[in-house]
C-alpha cells in the first residue's frame, strides 16, 4: 500500500504486467485465439535457506484458487524463459534479480492439461534467495518456507507442483527424509 515498485531490469518501460497461468490461455498477445498447440509457462521453485517457498493462490486467480503452488506465469511470445522467470519472481514476490543468489534452469516438461485442453510446456527453474520476507501480489494470499520433507503436510497443492519439484531436484530422497526425522 503506497509502496512504489522499483524498476526491474526485465520489465519494459510500462512496468510489470501480471501474467498468471490460466488468465490468458485463450488469446495471444494480439488478442487472437491461441493455437491449439502446447501452452508455454515458466515455473520457479524459490528457496531460502534450504526451504521451499509455497505460495497459496488467491481467490482472484482463475485457476487453482486456494491451492499451494510455486511461482508461475505464461511465457510471452517475445520473451525467453530465463527473463520470464525473473519477471515472474519480481511480479509475485517483489524480489529483484539482484536478490537472487542462484537461478538455474531445469528440464522442460510437457504436461497434459487435466481439463482436456492442449498440453502445457513448462520451463522449470530453481531460484535461491537470501531474503526471507516477500511482498505478494494479487495472485497469492500467503506463502510459507517449508522444509522439503514437510511438503506432504501441505494439503491442497496444485496437481503438477510435484512434477516441477522433481524436475529441479527439490524433493528429498527417502534416506534424506529418514535421516531428518531421526
Amino acid at each position: 500500500m503506497g509502496r512504489e515498485r522499483e524498476p526491474h531490469p526485465v520489465n519494459d518501460v510500462n512496468g510489470p504486467v501480471a501474467h498468471e497461468v490460466g488468465v490468458r490461455d485463450s488469446l495471444n498477445a494480439s488478442g487472437r485465439p491461441r493455437s491449439r498447440g502446447p501452452r508455454q509457462v515458466v515455473a520457479v521453485i524459490l528457496m531460502w535457506r534450504g526451504r521451499i517457498g509455497l505460495f497459496k493462490r488467491s481467490g482472484s486467480v482463475q485457476h487453482d484458487a486456494g491451492l499451494w503452488h510455486c511461482i508461475t506465469g505464461y511465457l510471452d511470445a517475445d520473451n525467453d524463459p530465463v527473463r520470464q522467470a525473473i519477471q515472474e519472481i519480481w511480479e509475485e514476490t517483489l524480489l529483484p534479480a539482484r536478490a537472487l543468489e542462484q537461478l538455474t534452469a531445469g528440464p522442460t516438461l510437457r504436461l497434459a492439461d487435466p481439463r482436456g485442453g492442449p498440453d502445457w510446456t513448462v520451463h522449470t527453474f530453481l531460484a535461491r534467495t537470501g531474503q526471507r520476507r516477500l511482498t505478494l501480489n494479487w495472485e497469492h494470499k500467503a506463502y510459507r518456507w517449508v522444509r522439503p520433507w514437510k511438503l506432504a503436510q501441505f494439503d491442497g497443492q496444485v496437481a503438477w507442483l510435484t512434477d516441477v519439484l522433481r524436475a529441479v531436484d527439490s524433493l528429498p530422497s527417502a534416506t534424506a527424509r529418514d535421516g531428518a526425522a531421526s
